[in-house]
């Protein structure tokens, strides 16, 4: 068996993969960041050296699927990666497919991926920093995400798109990644200072926002199942918004869907407007 630990990076995955491949190592004997070998009596082998005898080509394709279904936390990360892997390189080209076991949870993965790459775009409350801050800081926004799966350096590309020249950090609790209104910088281990910035920034337009957000939720349209669906109950606690979920959901169960409206709109008295009856001069003539 050959235990190896490729730092949960594509790129060393990729160099392993290849010796691998080139000396006809079976997925069987491969073993990545499993921990140690639970049979006492193996010994595990080093990587060997060289590219060996084999070359094989692969489809660009399988190459661009592999590096997005690399993002995915989980079980046997990078075994499945190599096993896809050989079958293509030795001419089976069903492990790329939905139809194969393979294909199957390969496709999965990534279908995953991609819409944890959503989930950052849609879910992702950037606060501006007061302005002596921001110069002092150099930034302008910052934001607390918690996604599930290695999306953050790849996805954040989107902000720089939308916002312009703005100066932003994106905290998580293993990654971060700041924008100068220029260049990327992404770290692998974010840096401590980074998360305080991103978790104890204060939003001075908080309140406006929260009484926008209760005025505007309707109860006769809140579905609860899709609502969990299209925003997980996870991304809440970073959501400004977060802790009115709850509270506004429960109020449309207790009956408030029938009012169609957010209760402060319900609650208020409104003005009367009155009715007259129109007059005969009023009354369109039709003729024949």
């Amino acid at each position: 068996m050959i235990a190896l630990d490729c730092d949960d990076t594509f790129a060393t995955w990729r160099d392993q993969a290849r010796v691998l491949l080139g000396h006809g190592i079976d997925p069987a004997e491969v073993n990545w960041g499993q921990g140690p070998i639970q049979d006492l009596l193996a010994q595990p082998d080093a990587l060997p050296r060289g590219p060996g005898p084999f070359r094989a080509r692969v489809p660009v394709q399988l190459l661009e699927q592999l590096q997005l279904a690399a993002r995915y936390r989980g079980e046997q990360r990078w075994n499945l990666l190599y096993e896809v892997l050989w079958r293509v390189a030795h001419g089976d080209r069903t492990a790329m497919l939905a139809g194969d076991r393979l294909g199957s949870e390969l496709q999965r993965r990534i279908r995953q991926v991609t819409r944890e790459a959503h989930h950052l775009h849609a879910f992702v409350r950037f606060v501006p920093l007061p302005t002596l801050l921001a110069e002092r800081l150099q930034l302008d926004l910052v934001a607390f995400h918690e996604p599930a799966h290695d999306i953050l350096e790849s996805a954040s590309d989107h902000f720089a798109e939308r916002l312009g020249r703005q100066r932003w950090l994106i905290a998580t609790s293993r990654d971060g990644i700041r924008y100068d209104g220029a260049q990327f910088d992404y770290r692998r281990q974010c840096p401590e200072a980074w998360r305080q910035w991103a978790r104890e920034a204060d939003d001075p337009d908080a309140d406006l926002w929260l009484t926008y957000y209760r005025h505007t939720f309707n109860p006769a349209r809140v579905n609860p199942d899709a609502l969990r669906l299209h925003m997980p109950g996870r991304f809440w606690r970073h959501l400004p918004e977060g802790p009115l979920i709850p509270r506004l959901v429960g109020l449309a169960r207790q009956g408030k869907q029938r009012d169609g409206q957010a209760q402060e709109v319900a609650e208020q008295g409104g003005k009367r407007i009155r009715y007259a009856e129109p007059r005969a001069s009023d009354m369109p003539i039709l003729t024949r």
